[in-house]
Order: C-alpha cells, then structure tokens, then sequence
C-alpha cells in the first residue's frame, strides 16, 4: 500500500496490524474492528475501519480512517482569478469534512464571479435574480446554467438566510448534495466566464499568426 502520510510505498502485510478495538453491530450479524499500522518508512500511524461478516469471518468493507487521503489533484484553468480558484480548490477539498463550509465558500465565489460579470447588489439573492433577469443578448447564460443557479436559492433555506458582502461566509445548514451542486455551479461559470473565452481568444490569436505569416488581414 502507499502512505497516505508520505506516499512512500511499502508491502501490506495482514500481520502487521495490530487490532485496537472490536464491536458487534446491533443485530449481532457484523464485526467493526479498528485496526492500526505504522509507515516504515515515516513511521506514520494508519488506521483503518474494517466490516465482518460475524458468522462467516468475510470482510465486507475496509475505509482508511487516519490520515485523511491526499486530495486528488484539483484543476482550475489559469484565465480564472487566483482568489477565486484558491478559494474554489479549498471548497473542493473540505467539503468531505464540512458541506456547510463548502458551500460557504461556493456562495462567496459566486458572488464575486457575479460582480466581476457587472452584478453590484450586495445581497447575493438579489445577484442571481439580476444574472436570470438579464435582458443583453451577449450576457444571458446558456440555458443549463441558469437552471442551475437558480436552484442553488433553494439549498439550505438561503432565503431565509440572506447573504451578503458581510455575511457572504455565513455557514447554514445544506445538505452534501447541496454543497456539490454548488461546487459543479461554480465550476460551470468557471468555463463560461473564464476558460471558454480564454481558449477562444488564444484559438484567434493563432489563426491570426496564420494569416500574418501568409500575408493576410486578420479575422475579428
């Protein structure tokens, strides 16, 4: 296995955990045991949370329960605003641990991508309200879009909770469901304000290199 502390790999053996406590399951039909091991190399503990079949002595599931695994590698396109994307790979990474306080984060992130887009109001419902009302051909979202931001009004009671430039990290009760289709609605206005017209604009440039080294005017 590898060490989640310092992801050095070492060979796994059964003896060399040692149990630290065992309990039966209500109904008498599972066996939870919590086992420990140390890295060889870091001498890191590692503990890991294992479900047995009573009767039959199968293991069912086994979760590593100490340390917490290393995130998986978060990507967020360059042309996005550092404070933004720091503030979006913190969302991404606690949200295992505290939904609420992801979803927190989406909220602030959110907010600032509407104001960055011309929406002022300092109250965020009133931001969303402004972005589906929009009447500029050029600034309407794509349809999925605003779907889903308007559903992100419903999570967590946010009407009765309004969020604003002072309480935009204010943390209330959302569902895990809830904190991830925030983080996938943040990730969608990532694309469409930022990433997209980034690699659009690149695309032109290079088309217009084309056309520059084979004497010809420039596309607009």
């Amino acid at each position: 296995m590898q060490c989640p502390s310092c992801q050095v790999a070492f060979h796994d053996k059964d003896d060399n955990w040692k149990w630290c406590n065992m309990s039966s399951s209500d109904d008498q039909a599972h066996v939870w045991a919590c086992s420990i091991t140390e890295c060889p190399a870091c001498y890191a503990p590692i503990v890991k949370l294992e479900d047995f079949e009573r009767f039959s002595g199968n293991l069912i599931t086994s979760e590593l329960i100490f340390p917490y695994s290393p995130a998986p590698a978060i990507h967020v396109s360059s042309s996005v605003p550092t404070s933004m994307s720091t503030d979006y790979i913190e969302a991404t990474k606690v949200l295992p641990i505290s939904p609420k306080a992801s979803a927190a984060l989406s909220r602030r992130i959110l907010q600032s991508i509407l104001k960055e887009q011309g929406y002022f109001d300092r109250d965020l419902a009133k931001q969303v309200d402004a972005v589906l009302n929009e009447k500029d051909t050029s600034k309407v979202l794509p349809l999925a879009i605003r779907g889903k931001i308007d559903a992100i009004r419903n999570f967590g009671n946010f009407s009765a909770h309004p969020i604003t430039d002072l309480t935009t990290l204010q943390v209330i009760d959302v569902e895990p469901q809830e904190a991830e289709w925030c983080l996938e609605i943040v990730s969608d206005l990532f694309e469409h304000y930022y990433a997209r017209p980034a690699e659009d604009a690149r695309k032109l440039a290079e088309l217009n290199q084309k056309l520059a080294d084979a004497g010809k005017p420039p596309t607009k």
